[in-house]
């Protein structure tokens, strides 16, 4: 048994929680929102994320970050991108010396052009970080769908660890040493789901999905090659297996938040419509600063830009993609 400290009460930290506690570990969830655990306490279910998902009696819920960090053999940073830096920065006044930090939400940092391990690395300079993502809704690992998804680490012993601890008869955990490549997948796919949740909203149909899969991942995968990551990385779970349920599902925040924009709405109007952190919004920018530091052509990814913060409509920027001059498929 493994004692966990959960970093986030979210719909995904709560979700994986129930998960180990359900493998026997024991594990404490913290939120800087009191109202959040003081409703985790009373019902022992998160009735706003995830309503009719019981929790274990076993597991515990605190306001207070150092008793969710204090002991604990590995820790799960599960808050939103946008607040990864400030919750690593308050957790290392608290953290023990080497923690294990396993990270479990996707985004590239703007300003710094950082995926998440590196903002944690850089505010917590001694932790061992290990990347869990793949094609994973917290609505359905909650409720034990079957579910694969991938640890990554440069540190072969720390992802082995990481899924020694998450794997079940539900939960199938691979390793992966392309941490950079499986976090460049993760946080640029939900810019390619907000493309296709744009379409959904323009009413266009499944070539056009279809379409924007198979190029969103060619788009993924040059610009994850050129900045260091492995071609296999984006072929795998968290490439091209997370860009596809991200891209279908209505449980996709990224997706809903797409159509509402497809269907005129602002991208403020749809995030607060959505009610949950898109985060395909916040590593857009970035996604294209990238691609400006490595030379490489982003279509896509750049007419979304062109939609959330330059004022383009849904579709002149669909009429631009498919305008754009001939050329061969892999060229």
């Amino acid at each position: 048994m493994s004692k966990v400290g959960m970093i986030g009460a979210g719909s995904w930290g709560t979700a994986l929680s129930r998960l180990l506690d359900r493998n026997g570990h024991e594990v404490t969830i913290w939120s800087a929102i009191k109202d959040e655990i003081d409703m985790l306490n009373k019902y022992r279910e998160h009735k706003e994320k995830l309503p009719g998902v019981p929790l274990g009696d076993r597991m515990k819920f605190t306001p207070d970050l150092a008793e969710a960090v204090n002991g604990k053999d590995i820790l799960v940073l599960a808050v939103p991108s946008p607040f990864t830096r400030s919750t690593a920065r308050m957790m290392k006044e608290v953290v023990p010396e080497n923690p294990l930090i396993v990270s479990v939400a996707k985004g590239i940092e703007e300003d710094t052009l950082l995926t998440l391990t590196g903002v944690i690395e850089d505010e917590i300079k001694d932790a061992a970080t290990v990347v869990l993502c793949g094609p994973s809704h917290a609505e359905e690992v909650a409720i034990g769908m079957p579910t694969a998804i991938v640890a990554g680490s440069r540190n072969n012993t720390d992802s082995k660890t990481v899924q020694d601890i998450f794997m079940s008869e539900v939960f199938r955990v691979y390793t992966s040493d392309d941490p950079y490549g499986m976090e460049l997948g993760g946080a640029l796919k939900n810019v390619i789901a907000l493309a296709a949740g744009i379409a959904d909203g323009l009413g266009y149909g499944d070539n056009t999905k279809a379409a924007l899969i198979t190029r969103g991942i060619h788009e993924i995968s040059v610009l994850g090659e050129a900045a260091g990551g492995k071609r296999e990385t984006f072929q795998g779970l968290t490439g091209i297996g997370d860009l596809i349920v991200t891209c279908a599902s209505m449980h996709s925040r990224n997706r809903r938040a797409g159509i509402l924009i497809g269907q005129g709405k602002s991208y403020d109007e749809a995030m607060k419509e959505v009610n949950q952190v898109v985060e395909g919004v916040y590593s857009a920018k970035a996604a294209v600063a990238l691609a400006a530091k490595y030379n490489v052509p982003l279509p896509i990814i750049e007419q979304v830009n062109e939609i959330l913060f330059g004022g383009k409509s849904p579709a002149d920027a669909l009429s631009e993609l498919m305008g754009r001059a001939k050329k061969e498929e892999f060229v």
